[in-house]
């Protein structure tokens, strides 16, 4: 099957409440590539790459994240598989 790539941006309360390690065991868990990491304005921002059910189901797992987190808003934008990422990091 064809790799998806999308970039999320998530905003709300997503730092210091373990958005990144979440979101890097779940990915992991849905064997998808790619990173997180936090922007300066409190974002958090997450480039993955994989299936499509596995990306539809780590984009609905974002729209809430980990039990500490207030997510408010996902954007999501479509993007070109690279094919560059071997495994799922936290930057």
């Amino acid at each position: 099957m064809k790799k998806r790539c999308v970039q999320l941006i998530i905003t709300g309360r997503v730092q210091g409440v373990g958005y990144r390690f979440a979101a890097q065991q779940v990915a992991t868990q849905y064997q998808l590539q790619g990173w997180v990491k936090n922007q300066p304005n409190g974002d958090v921002e997450i480039i993955a790459e994989g299936e499509q059910q596995q990306i539809d189901q780590f984009i609905d797992w974002a729209k809430n994240g980990p039990k500490y987190a207030d997510v408010h808003r996902v954007a999501i934008k479509h993007l070109t598989a690279s094919g560059k990422f071997t495994q799922f990091n936290i930057r």
